[in-house]
């Protein structure tokens, strides 16, 4: 072989050379590319399924203790108050709390329902279970309302018919509907003011017991009076739901 055969044979296997270690560079980007992008994707889908778990959160609860004035709760606003306090303590406290309560017209003031104070949903329990989609789902027999699933603040279990002491009466002062009464009878202990005379309209938690409505988780029957001690007699300890409106 010549000297310029040679060197023309050598030229030539460089060039095929560069052209392999040129290739080989391009798949390495293209590969380490690609990992990028997946990287990427996955980082970007678990960020969203953080930020819609955050979004879901607390929204619904049964207060963990009543305000221990029997049905007195400082009307509407001091029961709102204090589904806020009960939220703040377990981190939840930036939201809008309100509380599942209707109050009785009166001759400066129109009735409220429960149902329009809450917000549209859905709603999510401590442990992050959906209890109701909506307020139609809520008042429906489609929500997920029970004993193990209206919880606490603080994702723990209310005690119900068949517990000592039982405590399933819920106040709501309210109609299966959600609505307030529109009778001349108190549903509301005086609008949520008095914690002697009157009574006020309670569902149970855990879907039993008595009343006419036993299964109804927001109207089963009314109470004996508005103490502490009356609101026990019945089964109850002055607790009521929370709901986040926003």
């Amino acid at each position: 072989m010549s000297c310029n055969s040679k060197r023309l044979f050598e030229d030539k296997k460089t060039i095929i050379m560069k052209k392999i270690l040129f290739l080989a560079l391009t798949m390495i980007y293209a590969c380490n590319l690609q990992t990028s992008k997946v990287i990427k994707k996955d980082s970007i889908l678990q960020k969203d399924v953080i930020s819609k778990k955050a979004e879901k959160g607390l929204s619904f609860f049964i207060t963990s203790r009543g305000l221990g004035n029997g049905a007195n709760l400082g009307g509407l606003s001091g029961a709102d108050q204090h589904c806020k306090r009960l939220a703040s303590d377990v981190g939840e406290g930036n939201k809008k709390w309100r509380a599942y309560l209707s109050s009785s017209a009166t001759k400066t003031e129109p009735a409220v329902n429960a149902r329009d104070r809450i917000g549209t949903g859905p709603w999510y329990n401590a442990k992050n279970i959906q209890i109701a989609q909506d307020v139609m789902e809520l008042h429906s027999d489609q929500n997920k309302l029970s004993k193990e699933l209206s919880l606490t603040e603080k994702g723990t279990i209310i005690n119900g018919r068949g517990d000592e002491p039982n405590e399933h009466d819920i106040l709501t002062g309210s109609q299966v509907n959600g609505t307030a009464f529109d009778d001349d009878k108190d549903h509301t202990c005086e609008n949520w003011t008095s914690s002697s005379e009157g009574s006020a309209q309670v569902g149970h938690h855990d879907r039993i017991g008595g009343g006419s409505r036993p299964t109804s988780w927001n109207s089963s029957h009314g109470s004996r009076g508005c103490s502490q001690s009356n609101l026990q007699g019945t089964g109850g300890n002055g607790y009521f739901y929370c709901f986040a409106s926003n």
